[in-house]
Parts: structure tokens; C-alpha cells; sequence
């Protein structure tokens, strides 16, 4: 009798694992496990190497005594003789060294985006979800030397690459599809920043909804969730599960504060816009100039050498008979000094513009770090500074200042990421209680909807449908067995400058037999297209011909490269309701290399469902290689 009920527990097992192999969240908690394993001892070693590195550059060599948050700071010793000169020369042989790794193994990261975050999201949206593994690895080893030798950048936004770099390198040994690497890519992201940030499921949800400015790809949650956790294990195995900052509880107990909070939130919401105008200021106005003049490994050296000057000018604060730095690394040790109340409401003004600017330069000039922590920092001393004066006026209201910190840091983050959830649940972990919900889900709500506008990263999308990832995903149909390149005409096409006037556009309408003309800006590169019929109710304007020029009738642009198919191009003739599109170079959007008439895809259509009904179908043939069924 007992080995008949062994028996069947036995069979009963093996029915019930029989039974999960082909159900799809069990695979994928199992796929997350093994992210979460390598993203997890990724992060170890990456935390561990900039830790030392600080430590020996700044702290021994340079004599800098910066304070660190009461979770951080695992290296310990008397600091060296106080040489400041020390910080601008390994910021600038820091930049020297990245700018040759980068130009000579990786050039095709010049033009990644803000930093490793958005690179992220570009390989999500416009790579498949490859990140290569030489990728990962030099930019986060230049990240490790940025943020040691005293670069104002994060942590976060390298090892969200370095995760999901992970990701992608599994996803390629497994021999995954295109949308399961996409899923990878996302897991290890959200399993390298819930264990740096020791806030697993913050992380998690982080990574799935900033790669979009009003969505979130849900498909990607659970193995994101269950890489995280594993990830955040491994993490705190090695170092303790103590939060980042050292800070009592705080909780909300008058409704009267919802008022300072939502001032907060403009606040930041205003300090937001600067940031990201500041970075996009000193990037492409100062910095890709440079580069074009004097070239990458040059122009990001000036870039080390000018943030290793304000690193040591900006600003220097005794303490105790030691000398702090306030814009160098990541900062987390002087956010929980402001929580903590340390930090007077003039000074938090000056280390905002310090680490903004500092920031903008690190990483405009194009070194290796994250915006994450920076942003973190700048919106902590934002909503620091709201606290600090509502504490000032109205103390029987504010009685709690550090917690407007706390609030600011995902308030401002939610706006110049457009991420609402994962920042908000971020803090409740750091804070270990939801005590400061109700106004974390009001300032980052205000800050989401007045910072609307702009972005911190260049490569996040409004939404799934203006995502190319999941456009190749669409609908499965017919359409997408046929090419634009079987289709599309070849050749010259005209192409407007943005300041051509009415009077020389009619002249070109004349004497052309296009109907949609793709702009250039005096970039070269695609900005935009014009219609016969926006131009029509102007033409006969004729005291207009002179004062309005293309840059005032053209409207967004849209492209198709010649491999999509037509159920791709299809999508954004519907979406524009242009009758024309422009076809790219595989390689370069902005070469134009012939055009798309919407007829042709609806012929195109019309001839294959005939074929699949078997009946005649105009005279045009379908190409070669078309399959109908």
C-alpha cells in the first residue's frame, strides 16, 4: 500500500511538470531566474569596482572625504594628502580612454542616446534587442572609471545596459525569436536596477514603462519581476539588504501638505525642463560640434577635463575639518546629508545648478555613465528645497522637510522620464513603508502631466503602435509575406530644404509630377514632408510667396526602408494619410532613396486576396517567392 501511494505521487509529479513545459508564464519565470542570476552577479562586481575606484581615486589619491549614505561606503580608511589636481586628470584621461575604446570597437554607439538607459531603449525599438556583448562591457567599464574618477553620472543607467546586455547575450545562446529577446533585454534591465538600487520590484516596473512615454510593455513584467528579485538576492547576499539611505520614517498626516507637495511638483516640473535643456544645450551645441571639428577622442577629453575642474571649483565644503566634493559620482551620500536636514536651502540651490551643469558636460561630451542618479539628485534637493521653505513659514504644516527629498526624487524623475510608477514604488522600498504614498502619487501625477512635453531620453516612444518593435509584431496577414522593395520606385526624388520659399516651392510643383516632397533641415537630415494639398490654398497667394516657407506647410515625417513589409508600410499610410511615403537607405534615414505610392499597396493587397480566392487578379503579378497561403 505504501508504494502504490508512492507510485502515484510519483506519476502525479511527473504529470504536473509534464503539464508546465508548454505553459508560457512557466517558462518565462524560469527565463527570468537565469537573468536574474547573471545580471545579479553583474551588478555585484560592477558595484564593487566603482566602489573601489572611488575610493582609491577620490579618497586616497585626491584626499577627498565625500560623505556616503549609510547603506554604501564599503571600503574604509584615512584619506590621503588632499591633492585636488588629482580629479580633472583621471576625468580627463578617463575621457581620452573612453573616446579611443569607443572610436575604435564600438563607433556605432556615438549616436546612442542620452546614456545607457536609452541606449536600452533604442536596441528595444530600433535593434531587435541586440545589445552585443563588447557594448556591455566597454561602456561599463568606462562607466566604472567615469563614475570613480569623479564624472558626475550614475550607476543606473550603465548597469541597466550591462543587464540587459545579459539579456540579449542569453537570448542569442538560446537562439530566441526577435520579440523573446526584446523580453530578455527588459529582464535583465530590471534585474540590474533592482539590485543597485536595492529596490527589486521599482526596478522592475521602472524597466518595462520608461521605454514608453504613455505605455508599458506588459508582456515583459513577469520575467522582469522574477529577474529582479533573483538579481536583488545575489545583490544583498553580497552586501546586506540595508536600504541606500540611513533615514528615519516618514509619514503624511495633514492634508493641508497635499498643497506644498503639489507646489513641489511644479517645481520640480520647472527644474526638470532646465535639466534636460541643459544637457540637450551642452550636447548638441557645444559638444557634437566639437566633435565634428577636432573629432570624438579629443572633444570628450575637453568634456573630462572641464567636469574635472568644476569637480574640484564646485563647490568645496568643510566638514568636520575634511573636504567634500558636491557634484562628483552619483551624490547619494549628499541627498541623505539634505534628508537629514545638513544641507541649508541656499546650498541645495547651488549643488542644483553645479549638478546640472556638471552632468550635462560628463555626460553630453559622451563618457560612459547614467542621468538616473544625477536626475535623483537634483530632484531630491528640488523638493528639498520646497520642504526647506515650507518648513521655514509654516512649520506646524511641514513638520517633516527630508520627506519632500524623497517625494522630489521620484516626482522629478516620473516627469523627465515619464515613468510614474517605478520611481514612486522605488522610494516606498528605500523608505521601507508607504507612509509618503498619497503625495508620492501626487507630485509624480502633476509632474507626468506638466512635463508632457519633453523627455530625457531620446529614443523613448509614445506607445506601442509608434514602436518599430511592434510593428514587425503586428497582425500576421498577407501583407506582410510582400516587401516594399518589390514595390516601391526607385530613383530621384525631390527633396525641399526647410527654407525654400512658397514662391520657389510653386515653381517646383510646376515642373514636377511628385505630389508629396520629403523636407531636409540644413542638417541634411529628414524632418518632415509637404503635400500638394497643403501648399494648394497658398499658392495663389502671391504676397505670401516671399514670406512663407516650407518649414511653415510641412507636416511630421514618416518613413519605409525596403525591407518592411507592406503591412508596415500600409500602418503609416493610415496613420498620415499621406499618398506618398519616402523609402530610406537601410543605414540612413535621411537618404532618401525612392518613394511608395499608397495605390500600389492597395493593388498589391487586392491582388493577393484575389489569389487566395482563386480568382483572376489584375493584370500585375505578385513577386517571386510570395506565398498566398
Amino acid at each position: 500500500m505504501p508504494f502504490s501511494v508512492f507510485t502515484r505521487l510519483i506519476n502525479y509529479w511527473k504529470d504536473f511538470v509534464k503539464s508546465y513545459r508548454t505553459v508560457t508564464a512557466f517558462r518565462w519565470l524560469v527565463i527570468g531566474v537565469l537573468v536574474g542570476c547573471l545580471s545579479g552577479l553583474v551588478a555585484v562586481g560592477f558595484f564593487w569596482l566603482v566602489e573601489a575606484g572611488k575610493f582609491f581615486i577620490q579618497h586616497h589619491l585626491a584626499g577627498i572625504v565625500a560623505p556616503e549614505p549609510a547603506g554604501e561606503g564599503i571600503f574604509e580608511g584615512q584619506a590621503g594628502q588632499f591633492r585636488p589636481w588629482i580629479i580633472p586628470l583621471f576625468t580627463t584621461g578617463t575621457a581620452l580612454l573612453t573616446g579611443w575604446l569607443v572610436q575604435t570597437f564600438i563607433p556605432e554607439t556615438m549616436n546612442g542616446g542620452t546614456d545607457g538607459t536609452d541606449a536600452t531603449i533604442n536596441a528595444f525599438h530600433n535593434q531587435g534587442g541586440i545589445i552585443r556583448a563588447r557594448v556591455a562591457i566597454i561602456r561599463g567599464l568606462c562607466s566604472v572609471l567615469t563614475i570613480a574618477s569623479g564624472g558626475s553620472a550614475g550607476r543606473e543607467g550603465p548597469i541597466t545596459q550591462m543587464g540587459a546586455g545579459a539579456g540579449s547575450w542569453l537570448a542569442k545562446i538560446f537562439d530566441m525569436s526577435a520579440k523573446e529577446r526584446r523580453m530578455l533585454l527588459l529582464s535583465g534591465a530590471a534585474g540590474g536596477l533592482g539590485a543597485i538600487f536595492r529596490a527589486p520590484l521599482g526596478g522592475a516596473l521602472t524597466a518595462v514603462e520608461v521605454i514608453y512615454r504613455e505605455d508599458f510593455e506588459a508582456e515583459a513584467i513577469l520575467p522582469s519581476v522574477m529577474s529582479s528579485v533573483v538579481s536583488y538576492s545575489i545583490f544583498t547576499f553580497f552586501y546586506g539588504t540595508d536600504p541606500i539611505f540611513g533615514i528615519p520614517r516618514f509619514s503624511f498626516h495633514d492634508p493641508r501638505e497635499l498643497i506644498f507637495y503639489g507646489l513641489l511638483a511644479f517645481v520640480c516640473a520647472g527644474v526638470g525642463w532646465l535639466y534636460i535643456k541643459t544637457f540637450y544645450t551642452i550636447k548638441y551645441h557645444i559638444f557634437i560640434p566639437l566633435r565634428d571639428k577636432i573629432g570624438l577622442i579629443w572633444s570628450m577629453g575637453l568634456g573630462g577635463l572641464a567636469m574635472g575642474l568644476i569637480g574640484i571649483a564646485y563647490p568645496y565644503t568643510a566638514t568636520d575639518g575634511l573636504i567634500t566634493g558636491g557634484v562628483l559620482s552619483g551624490g547619494y551620500g549628499w541627498l541623505e546629508m539634505a534628508i537629514l536636514g545638513q544641507i541649508p536651502a541656499l546650498g541645495m540651490c547651488y549643488i542644483i545648478i553645479g549638478k546640472t551643469v556638471a552632468t550635462s558636460v560628463t555626460i553630453g561630451s559622451g563618457m560612459s555613465g547614467g542621468m538616473f542618479a544625477p536626475a535623483l539628485f537634483v530632484g531630491g534637493m528640488s523638493g528639498g528645497l520646497v520642504g526647506k521653505l515650507g518648513h521655514h513659514f509654516f512649520p506646524d504644516i511641514v513638520t517633516q522637510p527630508g520627506a519632500y527629498i524623497l517625494v522630489g526624487m521620484a516626482a522629478f524623475f516620473a516627469g523627465v522620464a515619464n515613468a510614474p510608477i517605478g520611481p514612486l514604488i522605488m522610494v516606498t522600498e528605500l523608505t521601507q513603508g508607504y507612509g509618503l504614498l498619497a503625495p508620492l502619487m501626487l507630485a509624480s501625477a502633476l509632474c507626468i502631466v506638466l512635463g508632457r512635453n519633453y523627455s530625457l531620453y531620446e529614443h523613448q516612444v509614445e506607445n506601442k503602435f509608434d514602436s518599430p518593435a511592434h510593428a514587425e509584431d503586428a497582425t500576421i496577414n498577407i501583407l506582410e509575406q510582400m516587401h516594399v522593395t518589390d514595390f516601391y520606385n526607385p530613383g530621384d526624388v525631390i527633396v525641399l530644404e526647410e527654407g525654400t520659399t512658397l514662391k520657389a516651392l510653386t515653381d517646383i510643383i510646376a515642373n514636377s509630377d511628385q505630389f508629396y516632397f520629403p523636407v531636409r533641415s540644413d542638417e541634411g537630415k529628414y524632418v518632415g514632408m509637404v503635400s500638394i494639398h497643403n501648399v494648394r490654398n497658398w499658392m495663389f497667394e502671391e504676397d505670401l510667396h516671399e514670406l512663407v516657407v516650407v518649414r511653415d506647410l510641412m507636416s511630421r515625417p514618416v518613413y519605409v526602408r525596403p525591407d518592411y513589409d507592406l503591412y508596415q508600410a500600409l500602418l503609416r499610410f493610415v496613420n498620415t494619410d499621406y499618398g506618398q511615403i519616402p523609402v530610406v537607405a537601410s543605414t540612413d534615414t535621411s537618404d532618401i532613396i525612392g518613394l511608395i505610392n499608397r495605390d500600389d499597396v492597395f493593388l498589391a493587397y487586392a491582388e493577393a486576396i484575389a489569389e487566395v480566392k482563386g480568382e483572376a487578379g489584375p493584370a500585375k503579378k505578385l513577386p517571386t517567392g510570395v506565398e498566398t497561403t
